[in-house]
């Protein structure tokens, strides 16, 4: 889909994902650590303290010693980062409403009828 391409704001999915959820987090008057990130995002901690490295040699976040835990990093996002999650979430909410319509709960009851019927799963 136009406007989506992964190159207009050089980030992976999982960046994306850590990203936004670390812009979330901040915007409801949380400071997360790496390991709350990884729970919100639902992702690996390893993986999420990888990514985390990523995204703050990109300049769209800063780490900073917990006070309250040294061996645990705070997570602030810079006004880039925050610039930058706030047009890739604008962007990704476009898409969804791009795909879904106007009608958005009866895609999401023909989704869950089509994830009932996998031949995987039962029902």
């Amino acid at each position: 889909m136009p406007g989506l391409h992964t190159g207009c704001y050089e980030l992976t999915h999982v960046q994306f994902v850590l990203l936004a959820c670390a812009w979330w987090l901040g915007e409801h008057g949380q400071a997360p650590n790496q390991l709350g990130l990884a729970r919100q995002a639902g992702t690996d901690v390893k993986m999420t303290s990888q990514v985390v490295r990523k995204l703050a040699v990109k300049g769209l976040l800063e780490r900073e010693v917990d006070p309250a835990d040294t061996r645990a990093r705070r997570l602030r996002l810079t006004p880039a980062g925050a610039e930058l999650a706030r047009r890739a979430v604008r962007a990704v909410e476009a898409v969804d409403a791009e795909f879904f319509g106007p009608d958005e709960p009866a895609a999401t009851r023909l989704l869950t009828r089509m994830l009932r019927r996998r031949p995987d799963r039962p029902g």
